[in-house]
């Protein structure tokens, strides 16, 4: 038991270690909540539908936020946490393009109008983010205090891994959903919608309009997909303020990612293998770097993940287009009389 211990503890020594007081988390937390405050009463305060340009605009202003954050681990902590924390945001920012995907189905089924998507979806991802604290703190506890944890995550990670590369996951049916079940069946509720409100009065009743509904649904499903990233991201990384930062800063820009990509699933046509083999390798990772602690940390560095991570997310996009261009070559062709 104690060499068991032992190697648990010594698979986790490879990553970035540092004490973080309690007013650099009140910074952080800080941080996010100013960027979320100023996205929905500054940028996004009057509803509207969001065009393709300016969701390219504002993807490209988080994911600069989000890499830019790197400098300042880097500053603060120096190459070996910088890096883990970049790659935990490159694994969380590719699995949340699925997550986007579901985004899609859950809004086309409740026809959300498309001005008052923005706003539910704001609600989600002050939703995620809670959640996501939740179980990431839950995660490092548990690797701490079990000595198996690492070989659980990594499991999970490998069965993750052939589920979403074989489309293994069951339709999103919301009238399926447990969850949304109980909740109509707790909280009265509408079918129509009163602008982007989550509740609304009728014959002087509150009740709950379509859009609770969907926020509970984009919950729900966040909660499934952080069954995934999370372990992945434990393989990477063992800091909580590292794994938290980098979750976050990744999950702010969902809403503009949600506006670029939700219509182009079949354009990215490879990307649940690409995801697959990341998930896969980041189990692998984790596994090895259990039972074979020694040998992984002298031969594995974290900047070797990142490389992986890259090379596989640019070889599935470019396979993809390519693929892409190729169909419609082929009905250009066939139109030609």
């Amino acid at each position: 038991m104690n060499l068991l211990l032992a190697s648990a503890a010594g698979s986790r020594e490879q990553f970035a270690s540092f004490d973080v007081h309690p007013w650099q988390w009140v910074a952080l937390v800080a941080l996010i909540a100013t960027l979320l405050i100023v996205d929905l009463l500054v940028v996004h305060r009057e509803p509207r539908v969001i065009t393709f340009k300016e969701a390219a605009i504002e993807s490209a202003i988080w994911i600069a936020i989000g890499l830019g954050f790197s400098l300042v681990i880097l500053g603060w902590h120096g190459n070996q946490a910088a890096g883990e924390y970049i790659t935990g945001y490159l694994i969380e920012e590719s699995l949340s393009i699925d997550n986007v995907f579901v985004w899609a189905v859950i809004l086309t089924y409740f026809a959300v109008p498309a001005e008052y998507q923005f706003r539910v979806l704001f609600w989600g991802i002050f939703g995620a983010l809670v959640l996501r604290a939740g179980f990431i703190f839950a995660g490092v506890a548990f690797i701490d205090a079990v000595e198996w944890a690492l070989v659980v995550f990594g499991l999970v990670l490998l069965y993750s891994a052939w589920r979403i590369a074989f489309h293994a996951d069951a339709e999103v049916n919301p009238d399926k959903s447990i969850a949304l079940r109980i909740v109509r069946k707790v909280i009265p509720s509408t079918n129509d919608y009163d602008g982007q409100k989550l509740f609304t009065k009728v014959d002087a009743k509150r009740v709950a309009t379509p859009l609770f509904a969907v926020l509970i649904m984009v919950e729900t499903t966040d909660v499934v997909f952080a069954v995934d990233s999370i372990p992945a991201i434990l393989a990477v990384a063992g800091e909580q303020f590292i794994i938290f930062s980098s979750n976050a800063f990744a999950i702010l820009g969902l809403r503009s990612l949600y506006f670029c990509v939700s219509g182009m699933h079949d354009r990215f046509r490879y990307l649940n293998y690409g995801l697959g083999v990341i998930l896969a390798f980041v189990g692998a990772k984790m596994l090895a770097s259990y039972f074979f602690e020694e040998w992984f940390h002298d031969h594995f560095p974290t900047w070797a993940s990142l490389v992986v991570i890259v090379v596989v997310l640019t070889v599935t996009v470019l396979l993809s287009l390519r693929a892409d261009r190729r169909d419609a070559l082929r009905e250009g062709s066939a139109e030609v009389p």
